[in-house]
C-alpha cells in the first residue's frame, strides 16, 4: 500500500491517540504521525502539515467531536479558513464514541469525508483508506 504523508490524531483522551497511533504504525499507514489534544492544537499542526501536502500525498485527520475548548466541529469551521489548496490535501474523518441527533445534523453540513465510531479497528481503517484514498491493505 502507498503510504499517506501523515495522519493527525485529534482527541482529548491521550490514551485514544496512543492506541490509534499504535494501530496506524503497526499497519504502516503513513510516513508521519502527530497527535493533538484539542482543536486549537490540531489546527496549528494541520497548518504545517497541509503546507507540505498535496492531493497525491494527503493528510488524514481523525478528529474527535467532543473536546473541551475548540471541539471537532469548531475545528472544521476554522479549517475552512485555510487556503483552498491546503484543504484539498486533507481528508477529515470524525471519530467519536456517540453522537446526539443535534450533533449529527450539524456534522452533515460540514465538509468532512465521513464519520467512524470508536474504537478504531483495522477494518474501519481499511474502509477509510478505500473510500477516501483509493488504497487498501494487501491481502494477508
Amino acid at each position: 500500500m502507498i503510504k499517506l504523508s501523515s495522519v493527525l490524531l485529534v482527541d482529548d483522551d491521550p490514551l485514544t491517540n496512543d492506541l490509534n497511533e499504535r494501530l496506524l504504525r503497526q499497519l504502516s499507514v503513513a510516513d508521519q504521525y502527530l497527535s493533538a489534544n484539542d482543536g486549537r492544537e490540531a489546527l496549528t499542526a494541520l497548518e504545517h502539515l497541509a503546507a507540505d501536502a498535496h492531493p497525491t500525498s494527503p493528510v488524514l485527520v481523525l478528529l474527535d467531536v467532543k473536546m473541551p475548548g475548540m471541539n471537532g466541529m469548531d475545528f472544521v469551521e476554522a479549517y475552512q479558513q485555510l487556503p483552498e489548496d491546503q484543504q484539498q490535501a486533507v481528508v477529515i474523518v470524525m471519530h467519536t464514541a456517540s453522537m446526539s441527533s443535534v450533533d449529527l445534523g450539524r456534522i452533515e453540513s460540514l465538509p468532512i469525508a465521513g464519520l467512524v465510531s470508536k474504537p478504531l479497528t483495522k477494518e474501519k481503517l481499511d474502509t477509510i483508506l478505500q473510500l477516501h484514498f483509493q488504497r487498501r491493505f494487501s491481502a494477508e
